[in-house]
């Protein structure tokens, strides 16, 4: 839905980091979005009952999570995978939407510090996220306890993991209630430079600049996370290119109106709904990427992003 840019949000924009490729080191990246997230500390993070550091296996070894949940009861089980362009990221920039996530859904939520590029390339955030999904959902019993609501989760980059581990618990018999990918990656094929490619998704044009993610920037994080561009047609980096997504766990799949992902993530819902999977999409109207880490600024950013959680607590609680 065409709707006019949030207010709130135009404002917000030019305060926003990875903004500038040219200049953008992996360094700087990840400095830059732990800044943001610091510049929030006198803010109260949403209250949970239990914060707790844990470790869960990778796929190289042990990883750094963290686990949030609300209560003793059984529980759902979701899996999430943070945002950053695969480069930047981590259990500190996304803390308050793993809060968010474990007090809407009423699941215990696992938040995974998978490994990032450049310093490891594809696969290796890809066999992070799903060996710590396998790893949880084997050891339910010490999470939610409850193996018929399990979920992954994850936002931009993440929502990209979240997606290829999706397909991948479908491929290894782990039966997944939901999924939720927030603004999700799901076609690098092209490496976003390529204009034959991005002519599929008009958002890459019409949202090229401007509205904080960059098409040029995604060229950037796409560029690290790849060591070769051939592997960009894998689906364990484009979800969209999987031989088939029939048989996947029902999704919640969100966009913002003003993203150069847009396009990607609508045609991976529409992708999803003709395999015969039940999907509920939220367009984000009047908002851009990274607006689920804004709620706390833009009421429009927060309303959208209750929703879609309060729509993925739904699927959890069906159960599979």
């Amino acid at each position: 839905m065409a709707v006019p840019l949030d207010p709130v949000i135009a404002e917000i924009i030019p305060t926003l980091p990875l903004r500038d490729p040219a200049t953008m080191t992996p360094r700087s990246a990840r400095d830059s979005l732990r800044a943001l997230a610091a510049s929030r500390a006198a803010v109260p993070p949403p209250p949970v009952d239990v914060v707790h550091d844990i470790k869960v296996k990778g796929g190289a070894g042990p990883l750094d999570a963290r686990l949030y949940r609300l209560g003793s009861a059984p529980a759902p089980t979701v899996v999430f995978c943070h945002g950053g362009g695969w480069v930047a990221g981590d259990l500190e920039t996304h803390d308050r939407q793993a809060r968010n996530l474990a007090i809407e859904t009423g699941a215990v939520v696992v938040s995974v510090d998978y490994r990032r590029p450049p310093e490891t390339r594809f696969p290796g955030a890809f066999e992070d996220a799903f060996a710590a999904a396998s790893d949880v959902f084997d050891r339910v019993a010490e999470f939610g306890g409850d193996a018929r609501r399990l979920g992954v989760a994850g936002d931009s980059a993440g929502g990209n993991l979240a997606a290829a581990t999706a397909i991948a618990c479908r491929d290894a018999g782990i039966k997944l209630a939901a999924q939720l990918l927030v603004y999700p990656v799901t076609d690098v094929v092209g490496l976003y430079a390529d204009a034959r490619e991005n002519a599929g998704f008009p958002s890459r044009a019409e949202n090229a600049e401007g509205y904080f993610l960059s098409r040029a920037v995604m060229e950037w994080f796409a560029g690290h996370y790849l060591a070769e561009p051939s592997h960009a047609a894998d689906w364990r980096v484009s979800p969209l290119r999987a031989a088939t997504l029939a048989g996947l766990a029902p999704a919640v799949v969100t966009t913002a109106w003003f993203d150069p992902l847009r396009d990607e993530g609508a045609a991976y819902a529409k992708a999803l709904e003709a395999a015969g999977v039940r999907v509920k999409r939220h367009e984000g109207a009047g908002l851009i990427h990274g607006y689920f880490g804004l709620g706390e600024a833009s009421d429009v950013a927060r309303a959208e992003a209750q929703r879609a959680r309060a729509d993925f607590r739904t699927l959890l609680a069906l159960g599979s």
